[in-house]
């Protein structure tokens, strides 16, 4: 069953068109993903779909028993109505029993209550509203009575991504849900909660989203929007880029071919006699085909970063027992860490326990309650923070560079003059002229990173970079800070963009207590499940122990004869896309696991140790020990199925 027939679709801005001619369908069970540099109509093309956008030419036709159902960046609400009112502002009978039934829970009315239990009943709608609690609170909702309008930009997103899923919900057939960047201002464990919902959903999706892992989980096809054309590609991230790549070289060839051609075909045009005939009447269209191919130009030229750091000197950043409060919020207890030349550490915790106050007090922005914060002379902090680019007028591209410096300075030597820095990060002459108003949502985090990196910074504080990144951008950005020489703390929600740069983690557990890491989020994710399924193994094994002797007995002669009458063996299940990722990443973390635990026993030998020390290197070893065990025995389970 086609849900979207879609045919010589044409949408332009300006003289440039966005896409032109492009015709596509999109099937129920469908789960794609829609690909492309930013400012390239990804969005666009999601608002045509939904019939909030009206297009130049062409036709999106969408089938009369389809429910369709769009999540923007931009959430549209009632701003002066509550959150309970906008999350449930919906004409289905179910939606108003629902808001009835949570408005009455709020008041002391017995006969407004009894009234809105009955039309629950009525409704069927008990099973949906356990549904909702679960949506709200697994997105960290709260206050419903709140206004909108006092909400936060965090806060603004999840509601809308709640509405989202609760209108997906009460939709049993036929659904066609459109994401725009549903995991912007998701915390980690929101993210794979999400994954999981989407997954159990019969949905067909159609996915704008920069978050490779996320792409890898839920959907199974990449669509990309490039140079006004649309192409496909089945199958995962890793095989688009492979047949990306095999693309673009095919294409290559062919226009190298073209103008081989054309330059024949020049010649001949030149000498051709004026009397026409039809044979040469032919040839002449075809020359003009083949001109059109041969000046074809395939732009793939990325963002590149090649800029100066300052030296680091031998002292980074020592944080001598650091305590920070407010009021019975605690963010740092006893916080003591001493900061390496090099060290690439990625923050991970909930929303709300301090990451961005951890932030502030080590660049000297907030003082601590308590404690010190000594930073190195050299150090020269580069902060990308979530709130963008700040900016008091309006004004253009090149202006607003020139607020910081005429010149720039690259590590190569020499240095570029702001319009040269501009097209380096892909500020065409034409964009630099351009109104920050009017920039995307990408380019303006693009200006942001550029005025962020002009400043020579060797400790790089990047909160939530990856937002609203195109993943070429971000592709070029990982490689920057592969090479980087500096520090770099990263909080992000992006599990692949820190997976590939982070050496070790700061976990913020809550109640100030930050826990050091040996390894990057995948391996600490594997180690929180593999805790969790070994609790679970151990509950079970005692449970089988307080059975009395008998019903031990009885399994054994049900085994024997299971043995006896040569029961075909249970096929051995195929390892998921996931359990080969998982086993790849224990086979880099029980050696890293192993050598912590090496030098931590080496330590414990020192005779000089005192006791506090002694106690305290024991705890850790305790500690190493049972997640190298944890690791060990998932790891054989992983190999086992392997």
């Amino acid at each position: 069953m086609h849900y979207v027939s879609v045919e010589n679709l044409t949408k332009s801005y300006g003289i440039t068109p966005l896409f032109k001619g492009i015709s596509f369908n999109i099937n129920e069970g469908d789960r794609i993903a829609l690909v492309a540099r930013n400012g390239v109509g990804k969005s666009t093309l999601l608002r045509i779909l939904s019939g909030n956008e009206v297009p130049d030419s062409g036709t999106a036709k969408l089938h009369k028993d389809v429910h369709l159902v769009l999540f923007e960046q931009d959430p549209k609400f009632i701003e002066t109505a509550s959150v309970t009112q906008n999350l449930f502002n919906q004409a289905h009978p179910i939606m108003k029993a629902i808001s009835n039934y949570e408005m009455a829970m709020e008041t002391e009315d017995e006969q407004l209550i009894t009234d809105a239990i009955m039309e629950m009943e009525e409704n069927n709608a008990w099973d949906f509203e356990s549904k909702v609690k679960t949506i709200l609170t697994q997105l960290n909702i709260h206050h419903l009575e709140q206004p909108v309008s006092k909400l936060s930009g965090g806060q603004r997103k999840r509601v809308s991504l709640a509405k989202t899923l609760i209108q997906i919900g009460f939709e049993p057939k036929h659904v066609l849900l459109l994401m725009d960047e549903p995991t912007n201002h998701l915390d980690l464990n929101m993210i794979e909660w999400l994954e999981n919902y989407l997954m159990q959903e019969k949905v067909t999706l159609l996915l704008v989203s920069h978050d490779r892992y996320f792409l890898e989980s839920v959907t199974d096809e990449i669509w990309e929007l490039e140079r006004e054309n649309l192409y496909t590609y089945k199958g995962d991230y890793e095989n688009y880029l492979e047949k990306k790549a095999a693309r673009i070289e095919s294409e290559l060839a062919s226009i190298d071919k073209a103008k081989n051609t054309f330059r024949k075909e020049l010649e001949w045009m030149r000498k051709q006699p004026k009397a026409r005939t039809t044979k040469s009447k032919s040839r002449q269209d075809n020359f003009y085909e083949v001109e059109s191919k041969a000046k074809q130009k395939i732009d793939d030229s990325n963002l590149q970063l090649d800029m100066k750091m300052t030296r680091l000197g031998g002292k980074i950043i020592e944080a001598k027992k650091v305590y920070k409060s407010y009021g019975d919020l605690v963010v740092l207890k006893g916080f003591d860490y001493t900061f390496s030349k090099g060290e690439r550490i990625g923050i991970v915790g909930k929303n709300g326990v301090g990451k961005s106050t951890f932030l502030q007090i080590l660049q000297g922005i907030t003082e601590p309650d308590s404690g010190k914060i000594n930073v190195g002379e050299t150090i020269v902090f580069g902060h990308f923070s979530q709130e963008g680019l700040t900016y008091k007028k309006d004004m253009r591209v090149i202006e607003y560079l020139k607020t910081f410096a005429e010149n720039f300075p690259l590590a190569s030597g020499g240095s570029l003059s702001a319009t040269q820095f501009l097209e380096l990060f892909l500020f065409t002459p034409d964009k630099q002229y351009t109104y920050l108003s009017a920039l995307s949502g990408g380019e303006k985090k693009r200006l942001q990173l550029l005025t962020i990196l002009f400043k020579n910074p060797n400790f790089l504080i990047l909160d939530e970079p990856t937002n609203d990144l195109d993943l070429p951008t971000l592709a070029v950005l990982e490689q920057f800070l592969i090479d980087f020489a500096g520090c770099v703390l990263l909080v992000s929600h992006d599990r692949y963009f820190m997976d590939k740069l982070v050496d070790h983690l700061f976990i913020f557990e809550g109640d100030g207590v930050i826990r050091d890491y040996p390894g990057n989020y995948t391996q600490f994710r594997i180690l929180e499940k593999s805790k969790a399924s070994l609790s679970s193994v151990s509950s079970d094994i005692t449970t089988q122990k307080s059975h009395d002797a008998p019903i031990v007995k009885e399994t054994k002669a049900a085994a024997v004869v299971v043995e006896k009458t040569n029961t075909p063996a249970k096929p051995v299940e195929k390892m998921t896309y996931k359990e080969k990722l998982e086993l790849e990443t224990l086979n880099k973390l029980i050696p890293e696991l192993e050598a912590k635990k090496e030098k931590l026993t080496i330590a414990l030998n020192d005779p000089s140790l005192k006791y506090n020390e002694i106690t305290d290197l024991s705890d850790q070893l305790g500690g190493l020990n049972l997640e190298l065990e944890i690791a060990e025995l998932r790891w054989l389970a992983l190999s086992e199925k392997q």
